[in-house]
């Protein structure tokens, strides 16, 4: 994201510094964008505005890795760095944190969860090992918050509810197997996602809008909870069907247009058959 003002940054840090320390500049940049002299655009964002900036700017350090753009993953990487700053910065003003106890919470936690790098624990020497240790430990800290909020501790905590659809659906179910309640195998997965499609067939024909929006919802769950199964993770599996689609709708394009035509000149039947072809091809 690129605000439309730009003031003066503070002097670039000497070339020989350690790694991470121009943050700081970009903290004194960000103050003088928020300064009552500063940018009209950035004072007046808030916490909600910016959710889809902070959305947008994670998927593009995604998109950047999928092209393997080692200049383009750099920038969005800053552009995401600079989202999280925005945010510690609106919270400082209100008084609740900055962006230093946001910094100190994360190496707390970093260190807590590898005693086995900063402690004394020993035989964690596989990334398996690692992995398990690190839940153990989560799992005490979230007990140990909930104990302390006097709030029962609920499977399905920790789920973000911000997060895509898709991942949440299938953090949700992962969680949920763990304490049984799933279905048997990849098998009983596959046949919950035919007993979905029977059931959004029925809504689609009796014409209940609603009706059919629940049941596509529960059909998109349950294929989430297949590819879980399967062990397919169904955000990256959904983002290379649709490179896919769009490869393969750009060679009917392409097609379409060396004869003359577009798209909407040429009938269902032709670009289909263009689109076996885009299939046979390899795209």
């Amino acid at each position: 994201m690129v605000t439309p003002h730009m003031p003066k940054a503070p002097a670039p840090t000497a070339a020989d510094a350690p790694p991470g320390a121009s943050f700081a500049r970009l903290v004194a940049v960000m103050d003088a964008l928020l300064a009552p002299d500063g940018c009209p655009w950035d004072r007046e964002q808030t916490l909600t505005t910016l959710r889809p900036f902070l959305i947008e700017e994670t998927y593009e350090v995604l998109d950047a890795l999928d092209h393997g753009d080692v200049a383009d993953h750099c920038e969005e990487l800053g552009d995401l760095l600079m989202q999280v700053v925005f945010h510690a910065a609106i919270r400082r003003a209100e008084g609740a944190f900055g962006v230093d106890d946001v910094i100190a919470g994360i190496c707390d936690k970093l260190i807590r969860r590898h005693p086995h790098v900063f402690g004394a624990a020993t035989g964690v020497d596989t990334p398996e090992a690692v992995l398990a240790q690190w839940n153990e430990i989560k799992a005490a800290e979230k007990a140990e918050k909930a104990a302390r909020a006097a709030a029962p501790r609920r499977t399905l905590d920790g789920v973000s509810r911000g997060a895509p659809a898709l991942m949440r659906a299938q953090q949700l179910g992962s969680k949920a197997g763990k304490v049984g309640f799933d279905w048997g195998g990849w098998e009983g997965s596959l046949a919950k996602v035919r007993e979905e499609v029977d059931e959004i067939e029925q809504a689609c024909a009796s014409g209940d809008a609603a009706a059919a929006h629940h049941e596509i919802g529960d059909l998109l769950f349950a294929v989430v909870n297949l590819a879980r199964k399967r062990g397919v993770d169904a955000e990256t599996a959904l983002g290379d069907a649709c490179g896919r689609f769009s490869r393969r709708f750009g060679f009917i394009e392409d097609r379409l247009r060396d004869q003359g035509r577009a798209p909407a000149e040429s009938s269902l039947e032709e670009m289909d058959a263009l689109w076996n072809d885009a299939k046979r091809s390899g795209l």
